[in-house]
């Protein structure tokens, strides 16, 4: 007789299956521009607000964590300890920020309650192009106060088109891929 009986391994290979089919199904979705393709109009409203809505909150939650945050603790001031390494988060972070609200204001367009709440927004999103930059070079003041200005007005045009943003806050990888 085997250690192992055939049952056993049946079963153990058909549950090794379902799982790596069941990770690979859930994998990390991180980019919400194109995950189902709805059919009708009230579809792409609902999957407009949904993509608008975790795009918004990753840009919200990267910018928290890993610029305003670190700003009002002073970690970018001039002889701060761990100075440089939170520059360089912050830096990815604004850069990860500029293109997830990107996104969020690209999906928002799909939904015509949300396009004119998000609409006065677009130039000041646009602004945050440059601002990674600032912060990478020091002038971390008006760049962290620009970007969580800028996020929580977007957050506000969301709310008040019925879509609310919860913060999400990114991994250190996320960052580092931009999506």
């Amino acid at each position: 007789m085997s250690p192992f009986p055939a049952g056993r391994l049946v079963a153990a290979v058909a549950l090794s299956c379902s799982l790596l089919a069941g990770t690979t199904a859930c994998g990390n979705d991180k980019d919400t521009s194109s995950s189902a393709t709805p059919t009708s109009s009230a579809e792409k409203q609902k999957f407009a607000k949904t993509r608008f809505v975790a795009n918004a909150g990753l840009a919200a939650g990267a910018t928290y964590q890993w610029i305003v945050k670190p700003w009002k603790a002073g970690k970018f001031k001039k002889g701060a300890d761990g100075r440089t390494g939170s520059l360089i988060k912050a830096g990815l972070a604004g850069a990860f920020t500029y293109n997830r609200l990107n996104a969020a204001l690209k999906n928002a367009k799909s939904d015509p309650t949300l396009a004119k709440a998000v609409a006065p927004l677009t130039a000041s999103v646009d602004k945050l192009k440059d601002l990674p930059s600032k912060l990478r070079k020091g002038d971390s003041d008006s760049a962290a106060k620009s970007f969580d200005d800028v996020v929580n007005d977007v957050k506000e045009a969301g709310k008040s088109a019925g879509a609310d943003v919860k913060e999400e806050v990114p991994s250190l990888s996320d960052l580092k891929s931009g999506s």
